[in-house]
């Protein structure tokens, strides 16, 4: 395994758009300026550990999680983007999220 910056940075880019956190929101929870942080999206710059643990924390990633999902792995990285935007749904909004998803998967087999 292979640390790869910009697929790292992809990964981080995707989960806090999908968490609805601006980039500048971000920066602060993580303790860096913005531009800090779209370098980092962009896999022009590392991370501290510090740093990374504080991604970890904000935007739910295990750190082996962030550091290493491989493309291979897109099918459950789908799944955690769907679960995250779930998780941010009122309870009877998930469930009706819930039965959407089963009619939409009746409809398509």
């Amino acid at each position: 395994m292979s640390y790869d910056k910009k697929a790292v940075g992809t990964r981080i880019r995707t989960r806090r758009k999908t968490s609805e956190i601006t980039q500048e929101d971000f920066a602060e929870r993580i303790g860096h300026v913005p531009k800090f942080c779209a370098d980092i999206e962009r896999g022009q710059a590392g991370m501290s550990i510090d740093t990374m643990l504080g991604i970890c924390s904000v935007l739910k990633f295990s750190p082996n999680e962030l550091l290493f999902a491989s493309t291979d792995e897109a099918g459950s990285d789908e799944s955690k983007l769907i679960a995250a935007a779930l998780n941010q749904c009122k309870v009877q909004q998930r469930k009706d999220a819930y039965a959407l998803l089963k009619l939409f998967l009746t409809a398509i087999r």
